[in-house]
């Protein structure tokens, strides 16, 4: 059996998602090599689509000469590289070149920036609308010859969290958007391709279908938080994550690689005041119900943490997981914290295996033990779902197949 796969979501801590304008090659040189020194293997990181396509038919020559540096960097520290187009959704903001933007479809749920500013627009039909889909794919074909048999490229990812930008029309176009780029990264560079599918995909019904859109894959992924999760019976839930992985296994008829998990981390001295992040129209617990070192977001302590990783990885890999990754390397430097995501998102400056001055926290040394145990995957268990009665019983069905689940 293949190795079990472990590795890292990947910002620098200096510049977090403004890498490609500071790009730095030094401490990305320098933190390929400590991610190395902890038995990780896979580094998932993410070409931020406005820097990239600067034009609806221009790719940055900059950009595509800097990613392969990064593949470089990659590769020669003995890592696998995992590079994630059309970001898109990061942080609970959706960064977007200007010229992909409806001036039809209002930004929604989260903001988004184009060319570095705000914009009161979403992003248009990139599942249906033929010239954005030409851009996609001349995107894609683009990194994908320049990537072509490099020996560090593990796979593509055609997007994180992609369902965040807009979600299909139809499962038929998700299906079809999937298989052109799929097709195209194939074509050029030889490499399996996979999607940033995440929890929210299975909450309600997106019009995603994994049966279709993961059909063109190698494997299927998922995202999954158990502080983010509705379902969830608390922050320290390790059930959530393998839960939801297998429900993508059911549904998918595909191997699962689990590229997103982990937690914020409370601040030193602080504690949580929530059991997960309080749901729309939730009341916020009044003052003085939270104790006094309550930290202002649901978080874990360090010690926490790493008992979390460690527990949640472990149910990933006994049923049937080809690995998981991390989110993310570092906690970033706090001159980053009136910046875009971080301005209204301080909890996202604190979800590294590293802090924000370069010290290593224990969830890197539980991270560091799960390598060193040098696991193989294991055979998937049976379905626990059905794809078409699981779809049908949302959204309140997903809570009780997570009651049935942890019952047994």
């Amino acid at each position: 059996m293949p190795d079990f796969q472990l590795g890292i979501n990947y910002w620098p801590r200096r510049s977090a998602m403004y890498m490609w304008e500071r790009f730095d090659l030094g401490e990305i040189r320098e933190d390929m090599a400590r991610i190395k020194g902890l038995g990780l293997g896979i580094v998932r990181f993410f070409l931020s689509w406005d820097t990239f396509a600067p034009s609806i038919d221009t790719i940055d020559a900059r950009a595509l000469g800097d990613f392969e540096a990064m593949l470089g960097a990659i590769g020669e520290a003995g890592l696998q590289a995992m590079p994630t187009l059309f970001c898109g959704h990061m942080s609970g903001v959706n960064w977007l070149p200007a010229w992909s933007l409806d001036p039809a479809s209002p930004h929604g749920r989260f903001r988004t920036i184009a060319g570095g500013a705000v914009s009161p627009f979403g992003i248009g039909d990139f599942y249906g609308d033929e010239r954005l889909l030409a851009a996609q794919e001349l995107f894609a074909r683009s990194v994908g010859e320049r990537a072509r048999n490099h020996p560090a490229l593990y796979a593509w990812d055609l997007g994180n969290e992609f369902s965040n930008l807009r979600e299909p029309r139809t499962p038929a176009d998700a299906a079809a958007w999937s298989l052109r780029l799929t097709s195209a990264l194939h074509e050029t560079s030889g490499a399996p391709v996979t999607a940033g599918t995440h929890g929210e995909d299975l909450e309600r019904d997106r019009h995603l279908r994994p049966s279709s859109i993961a059909r063109p894959w190698a494997f299927a992924t998922m995202h999954g938080y158990p502080v983010y999760s509705a379902f969830s019976r608390g922050r320290l839930d390790a059930e959530v994550v393998p839960f939801l992985m297998q429900l993508m296994q059911s549904c998918s008829e595909k191997p699962v690689l689990f590229s997103e998990l982990g937690n914020p981390t409370c601040p030193p001295g602080t504690v949580s005041p929530y059991e997960r992040v309080p749901l729309p129209g939730e009341p916020p617990l009044p003052p003085s119900a939270l104790p006094p070192n309550a930290a202002s977001y649901a978080c874990l302590t360090e010690a926490e943490m790493a008992e979390y990783a460690y527990a949640a990885i472990d149910r990933v890999h006994a049923r049937g997981g080809l690995g998981a990754l991390w989110w993310c390397w570092a906690d970033y430097d706090a001159s980053l914290a009136a910046l875009p995501p971080f301005d209204r998102a301080q909890h996202e400056l604190h979800f590294g295996i590293v802090r924000n001055d370069g010290s290593v926290k224990p969830v890197a040394q539980a991270l560091q033990r799960l390598a060193g145990e040098q696991r193989s995957v294991v055979a998937p268990p049976p379905p626990i779902v059905s794809e078409a009665a699981y779809y049908a019983s949302l959204p309140s069905g997903i809570e009780d197949d997570y009651q049935r689940y942890c019952q047994r």
